[in-house]
């Protein structure tokens, strides 16, 4: 947007004030373009019934809003289970479905849609001290978003396979090692169903663990890839198909819970947990070339909080985002919808 002032004839304005009005002009368009441009439209808070509400998932299927997400007794506990919510306005929102597996802490459910149109979610199962087995990761299908299929065990035991993206109808995704072997490892799958590994380790250096992947126009891949331990910054990849060979660069900031969507313009945002001052969700503009993370709004968050879900509404120019948060006290769950013009 760019803003017309009307200068007064010099004759009504002191030659200083003038001089300082026309040298600051542009800056004072800028900025008001740049005020402009997100705007923070509105944050509600749509879900707490659990003792601790976290690690949320956001998808559009059809005219319904489904919001998947962890419920427990804290933000680890042996109880863990899987809540859907459904909207149609993403303001009233109503329970879908609640997914369980006896003795087991499900966690940071994430939710797709298959190339059948049918919806999606993998969520890793965390059992107890005492079971040999330490993680694995399960699937869920669904019609409607309310009737879930039993879950079924994909990937290999003891490696969180964190999320799927789906591209020409095969299922990419990264699946990391939870025991004292940590690594990242490929996985695909043509069926939803049967998950391959396609390469067995990626070759960056650190625990690599939660990732998002975008694909652009032209087939290239884009990874956003967290990384713990030294030195504990996310790497940004980069592949052509097959997908087989990476070029991996350092964003320089350290991040947690990413999720990627990318915008009309081919823009890419990324949705993170930041930790530099004080810790936060926010919204950044990820550069693929040089694998910068630019922050440019900060949503009501503090304390334990993050892991956002990212939607396009592509009438309205806005941004739906899920994530949650203890800013107010009580882990919660928000939606945030923003204006991106």
């Amino acid at each position: 947007m760019v803003m017309l002032f009307q200068i007064p004839a010099y004759s009504r304005l002191p030659t200083l004030v003038l001089t300082v009005l026309v040298a600051f002009l542009p800056k004072l368009v800028l900025a008001t373009d740049s005020q402009e441009t997100i705007q923070l439209l509105s944050v509600q808070k749509i879900w707490d019934a659990a003792p601790h509400n976290a690690f949320t998932d956001l998808i559009q299927h059809g005219e319904t809003l489904y919001c998947v997400f962890r419920e427990g007794q804290g933000h680890v506990s042996p109880d863990g289970i899987l809540r859907v919510i459904q909207s149609t306005n993403g303001v009233n929102w109503t329970s879908a479905a609640r997914i369980e597996l006896s003795g087991t802490d499900l966690r940071d459910g994430k939710i797709s849609q298959t190339p059948q149109g049918k919806l999606m979610i993998l969520g890793a199962a965390a059992f107890p001290p005492s079971s040999e087995l330490r993680h694995q990761t399960y699937a869920w299908v669904s019609d409607n978003g309310i009737d879930w299929s039993e879950a079924r065990p994909i990937g290999d035991p003891n490696v969180w396979l964190w999320r799927v993206t789906w591209h020409q109808e095969v299922a990419y995704g990264i699946g990391y090692g939870t025991t004292q072997d940590r690594f990242g490892r490929w996985y695909r799958s043509f069926d939803g169903q049967n998950f391959e590994v396609f390469q067995d380790r990626i070759d960056v250096e650190g625990y690599v663990n939660e990732h998002d992947l975008v694909f652009q126009p032209d087939g290239t891949l884009i990874c956003l890839l967290r990384r713990d331990d030294n030195p504990g910054t996310a790497m940004m990849g980069k592949a052509n198909p097959p997908y087989e060979k990476w070029t991996w660069t350092d964003t320089g900031t350290r991040v947690g819970g990413p999720a990627l969507l990318q915008l009309p313009d081919h823009r890419i945002m990324a949705g993170v947990r930041l930790y530099d001052g004080n810790v936060r969700t926010s919204l950044a503009w990820l550069d693929v070339e040089s694998g910068e993370l630019t922050e440019f709004l900060k949503l009501p968050s503090s304390g334990d909080s993050s892991y956002p879900g990212l939607v396009w509404n592509n009438a309205n120019r806005e941004l739906i985002v899920s994530y949650y948060s203890s800013h107010e006290g009580k882990t919660s769950i928000y939606l945030a919808r923003v204006r991106i013009p």
